[in-house]
């Protein structure tokens, strides 16, 4: 029996309509994993503040700020993470070789901020690794003139608990250690080269 067209496009105007109210009442799509600074904006030139002092033992020019760490905040927690990890690296470092400026991992999973100048000393809000300055906190840069050198600071959202990691890993010692329990990453990259 054939169905009459009024009754056809009855049906296809329901059907439209329960699909929009469908869509309407979805979950909204998760927001991205992101990392963010009030210090600096990604891609942009970081304060003097935030590169290393000059040791007064083993003087270098190249260490002209105070050590005070940028504020960093991050969102969009990926499901099933348990703690965070914090690199900084700054590939154009030791000619190309990279510099590892800071190595913090443990960070629980209700932490989502430093403030600035937090982490320019250990606290128990992370276990600290060891950069290749050989400390467990932050230690910004010391860029020579020329070219702004890339610092990319990268969190990394794991399923790790707190505690299960020793402190003093170096970068390579961690990433060996993360193998497979990796939830998802975000970064940011501040520039800074020494000024004239």
């Amino acid at each position: 029996m054939k169905l009459p067209s009024e009754f056809l496009l009855a049906g296809a105007a329901i059907l439209a309509a329960a699909a929009a109210s469908q869509s309407a009442f979805s979950a909204a799509p998760a927001a991205p994993f992101a990392l963010s600074s009030t210090t600096f904006k990604d891609g942009t030139m970081m304060p003097r503040k935030v590169a290393n002092v000059s040791n007064p033992a083993t003087p270098n020019p190249n260490c002209v700020g105070e050590n005070v760490s940028p504020q960093l905040s991050w969102s969009g927690t990926p499901d099933g993470t348990k703690s965070f990890a914090l690199t900084m690296v700054d590939p154009e470092g030791r000619g190309g070789l990279g510099v590892f400026h800071w190595v913090a991992y443990g960070i629980p999973a209700n932490v989502t901020s430093f403030a600035e100048g937090e982490v320019s000393k250990q606290t128990d809000k992370y276990v600290g690794g060891k950069s290749t300055q050989g400390v467990g906190f932050y230690s910004g840069p010391c860029t020579p003139p020329g070219s702004p050198h890339h610092y990319t600071f990268k969190i990394i959202a794991t399923d790790l608990d707190p505690k299960e990691l020793p402190p003093g890993l170096t970068l390579p010692e961690f990433e060996a250690k993360l193998n497979g329990h990796a939830k998802g990453a975000a970064g940011l990259v501040g520039l800074f080269v020494r000024p004239n």
